[in-house]
Order: C-alpha cells, then structure tokens, then sequence
C-alpha cells in the first residue's frame, strides 16, 4: 500500500503546548469517529439482520485501535500540534477495518458468498473502498507537511489488521482452509520472532516491491470473498497470494542476515 514517508521538518519540535495541542485535536478525531462507527454499525445491524452485539464488537475492534493509537502519539512519533487529515483518513479505515472485523461470527459472510450474493458483494465493496482509502493517507501527509514515523506505523498497521481481518473473513466463508489466517499472522509472526532474534528488528529501506505486494494480498482476498468466485478457485488465489508473500518476507529476511553479517565481519565483507 501507499508507503508515507517518515522524513521530518527539522524545524518541527515537540513542546508542551504542541503536545497538549496534539492531544486534543487527536481526541476530538479519536471520539468523532466512534460516534459515527457506533451509528454506522447500529445501521447495518438493522438493514443487513446482524447480532445486536454487532456494533459492540465494531466499537470494541475500533477502541483497540485508538487505544494503539493514542499509546503511540505519547511517545513522541509525530512532532506536530495537528492530528492531520491524513492521519484522520486512516483513523477512517480502521473504523472501516473494525465494521468489517465485527462481521466475525454473524451469518454474513458464514455462508458462502455463492450463497448470499447480496451481502457478498456489499463486503466486496466497502472492503474496496477501505483499502482503496490507503492511496489517500500518505499524499495528503506529505502535501500538508504532517508526515512523521507515527503516521508511517499507523498506517502499515492499519493494513496489517485489515490482513488479518480479511483472512479471518475467507475462512469463515469456507473459500479457504485455516491455512489462509498465515497470511495476515505473517508480519505478527515476523515482529515476535524479532524478541528472540534482534537482528530481524534492523531497518529496512523502502521497497515498491514491498508495498506492491501488500497491494496483491488485500486485492487477492477481497476477490476470495465475492460472489462469482467458487471456493476452490478462492483457495488457489490465497495460496498463491500466501506464496508471494512468504518470498517477500525472505527478501527481507535475507537483507537483514547480509546487513547482521557485515556489521559483525566487516573485513569479510570488503574483501
């Protein structure tokens, strides 16, 4: 997806004024936004025939996230008085990312997509328009100079939960065995592993193959789900999905082991 860059104003600097500032613009977004889930998940609830304890689990997927959220703008990563439009937008798409994670466990997508062309095509749809939102996020940082390491997070983390979420989704619409859940647990997997194996937690430069095939993943679940397409065709998509992935995280792996090995044997490495 759409990778912000993390480059900073050198000028920009985190006071307490611009902090409080920060603080304040970043909740009036954080509490705006749970009121318009609340009301957009208590609608659906009603039009589609969901639980009542729909919007619950909506509000709860999405108070995770703020929680995350607010967490994170407390140590430090955005040196800005404003919350920012961009950040705003992808505050958006974990609210759109929370309503779909809430239809885990409801009739919708339980069945099928065969078998509920309505309600398959709705998720196809509004699960388009949350991962086509991620185009938006990054240009709208960089053009009102807001774009910082705290948005960059909160954006690749955005895209990995809506992974994850979609993932889940397959699964429970029976396109695709448990097996798919390996895609959207990969970078969790990669994160934990990085707690036993430090190098694995070292930078990575910025990689259109990387945000390419983040871009595939998405696309490539989004279609497992819809309507016209038969489960065994889905399953073959995710697999092959699953596979482009695993190879991208090799690549990285395999820059962090040269990246460990020539700062423990630099001689080595020159000659």
């Amino acid at each position: 997806m759409a990778h912000r860059t993390t480059a900073m104003n050198p000028a920009a600097a985190t006071t307490p004024a611009s902090a409080q500032a920060l603080r304040l613009d970043a909740g009036r977004a954080l509490a705006g936004t749970a009121l318009v889930l609340v009301c957009a998940a208590a609608g659906l609830a009603l039009a589609a025939g969901l639980g009542t304890d729909y919007p619950l689990k909506a509000l709860l997927a999405y108070a995770l996230g703020a929680a995350l959220v607010w967490r994170g703008l407390g140590l430090g990563g955005h040196p800005h008085a404003r919350f920012g439009t961009a950040n705003r937008v992808t505050l958006g798409r974990l609210a759109g990312m929370a309503l779909v994670a809430a239809l885990l466990g409801e009739a919708v997508p339980a069945a099928p997509p065969s078998a509920q062309p309505a309600g398959g095509w709705a998720l196809v749809v509004f699960a388009t328009v949350v991962a086509v939102l991620d185009a938006a996020d990054g240009a709208l940082a960089r053009r009102q100079g807001l774009a910082s390491r705290f948005g960059a997070r909160f954006d690749m983390e955005t895209d990995a939960a809506f992974m994850l979420v979609l993932c889940a989704l397959v699964w429970q619409a029976g396109q695709a065995g448990p097996w798919v859940l390996a895609s959207g647990l990969m970078r969790y997997a990669f994160v934990a592993a990085a707690a036993f194996l430090p190098w694995l937690a070292g930078p990575l430069p910025p990689s259109v193959r990387r945000q390419a095939v983040c871009v595939v993943q998405i696309t490539a679940l989004i279609v497992c789900l819809g309507p016209i397409v038969p489960a065994p065709l889905a399953s073959g998509i995710a697999a092959l999905s699953l596979l482009l992935l695993a190879s991208s995280f090799a690549i990285d792996i395999r820059h962090l082991q040269r990246h460990v090995a020539r700062q423990r044997h630099p001689q080595e490495t020159r000659a």
